[in-house]
């Protein structure tokens, strides 16, 4: 039996968010399930209608109903939304449980730790839930620190050199 990976996409470069995305589609390719949870991202890619014709292969889920950025929601809004990303944290315990998919992006995960709505052993309490041990795993942010690194098997740091 393989032993799936964890995988962290980070840094302060772009295409963290689009890399996931392309090993989502190789996965795909191969025949196996992939499921995409995104946080932080406003509208994100809610309404992208090609992923979309992705399913059932490649299914999406955005908890968070704000389409305006973390940061700029009122007390009570930011309140909602971190109500709304516990769930989206809830279906990620559960498809790591059921092991219902080869592989699970947590698109923006690390900005929960950024923004103090989870800690690093909140996120390693998520991962420790994987009963298919053959399920891999990609978490995508932009900060990352020691203790997040030491629950990966391989970091990738994105960043811009220049234009």
């Amino acid at each position: 039996m393989k032993r799936g990976m964890i995988h962290i996409y980070s840094g302060d470069g772009h295409g963290k968010t689009p890399a996931a995305l392309g090993r989502a589609v190789s996965v795909a390719c191969c025949g196996k399930s992939v499921v995409i949870i995104q946080f932080l991202k406003g509208k994100g890619l809610e309404e992208s209608e090609f992923l979309r014709r992705l399913e059932p292969e490649i299914k999406l889920f955005r908890f968070e109903k704000s389409g305006e950025d973390f940061a700029e929601l009122t007390k009570e809004q930011k309140e909602e939304e971190i109500s709304n990303i516990k769930n989206g944290l809830n279906f990620a315990k559960k498809v790591l449980t059921t092991g219902e998919c080869d592989l699970l992006i947590l698109d923006e995960v690390l900005g929960l730790i950024d923004n103090r709505i989870i800690t690093v052993e909140d996120l390693k309490n998520l991962l420790e839930t994987r009963s298919d041990a053959e399920t891999d795993i990609i978490m995508t942010g932009i900060a990352l620190n020691d203790g997040v690194c030491a629950l990966a098997d391989e970091v990738t740091k994105f960043e811009t050199v220049g234009r």
